[in-house]
């Protein structure tokens, strides 16, 4: 699977209505309404990097309330487990 992260730029008078607008979207599996210059983050999983471009621009960036958008490909994962392992001397 490839992850993208979106950054979005939403009209501020319909931030929860296009968040819920853009989690409804096959493919994004989690959206964050957040403090700071953007106003939504969304995770993106898809099975090829065509996908993107379906998700992202013609759907993400043709919804209402959305201003702007940008797409950062993830290319490794990390979680917690990873993190602990690598810090695991066999104790």
């Amino acid at each position: 699977m490839i992850t993208a992260i979106v950054l979005i730029k939403a009209n501020v008078h319909h931030i929860p209505e296009t968040a819920q607008a853009v989690a409804n979207i096959a493919g994004v599996t989690e959206v964050y309404s957040c403090a700071g210059d953007i106003d939504l983050i969304a995770k993106v999983r898809v099975r090829q990097h065509d996908d993107i471009a379906q998700v992202v621009t013609d759907s993400i960036n043709r919804l209402d309330g959305v201003e702007s958008t940008s797409t950062h490909i993830a290319f490794r994962e990390y979680s917690n487990a990873d993190v602990d392992a690598g810090f695991d001397i066999g104790n």
